[in-house]
């Protein structure tokens, strides 16, 4: 979940590559367009990772009193959806926990998998909400998987058809570019309310099975989950910056060379 941050790198460095291969110094206003529209997003987005990981560090230092692990915290909500089929594993990395439905396995980091934190527990619990969407058939999980190979080529090719319209001074083939780019920003807002709902599962049947014994220990692992939600609503502003930046950048001066 936390680490599940593929699209917001994308975002950020398809377009600063272009910005450095030619966005500034080619384009008349790339600068204020890059503080007034990229700059504040961007920021939102690094307060929000920061955010996510000083909560994180906070909230794994409070062990919670029944001593449940993440891996039984997972088991536990597993349980009350009934789902039967998904194993429980442990991976690499910090921060690296997620939920495969490929293979069906929810896949916890070192820290999360044994820890009896109350940081591990809302983690574990959220990658579990997510295999509990999926058993049911979460209608925007199921929107979100469909547009993934689209939107991946929109990812890739967006910008750059953009700006070979630009250079050739041929205003349809940018809007395609754009509008292929704008893809990236319709994946964000899908996962929004993948990653709410899935946290919401989380936290609800933390509360109906005292997992978490005390609004204390409850609180904390809403507030894990609330950052790690804040990073997704930042990676969509930044997107959507983007896409306007470029969008004043490439038609306007596109115009303007006519």
């Amino acid at each position: 979940m936390l680490s599940n941050m593929t699209l917001t790198a994308i975002t950020l460095a398809a377009p600063m590559a272009l910005y450095y291969m030619g966005g500034y110094t080619m384009m008349n206003g790339s600068l204020w367009t890059y503080l007034v529209l990229v700059l504040p997003a961007f920021l939102l987005s690094l307060w929000a990772q920061i955010r996510v990981q000083t909560t994180y560090s906070r909230m794994r230092k409070v062990n919670n009193s029944a001593g449940i692990t993440g891996a039984q915290a997972a088991a536990a909500v597993l349980r009350h959806y009934g789902i039967m089929n998904v194993a429980i594993e442990e991976t690499q990395g910090k921060l690296s926990d997620h939920y495969d439905p490929r293979s069906n396995v929810i896949r916890l980091s070192k820290d999360v998998y044994y820890g009896t934190s109350v940081a591990s527990v809302g983690i574990a619990c959220h990658e579990a909400g997510h295999a509990a969407q999926h058993a049911e058939g979460y209608t925007p999980i199921k929107v979100r998987n469909a547009i993934i190979p689209v939107c991946n080529i929109g990812s890739y090719i967006g910008l750059p058809l953009a700006f070979l319209g630009y250079f050739l001074s041929f205003e349809p083939v940018i809007y395609i570019g754009l509008g292929l780019y704008s893809l990236i920003a319709v994946f964000q807002l899908v996962t929004l309310p993948v990653e709410f709902n899935a946290s919401s599962r989380a936290l609800k049947v933390i509360s109906e099975t005292g997992m978490l014994r005390n609004d204390s220990e409850y609180n904390g692992a809403k507030k894990v989950l609330k950052a790690a939600a804040m990073t997704y609503v930042a990676a969509l502003a930044v997107t959507l910056a983007n896409v306007l930046r470029y969008a004043v950048l490439l038609l306007g001066n596109n115009r303007r060379k006519k």
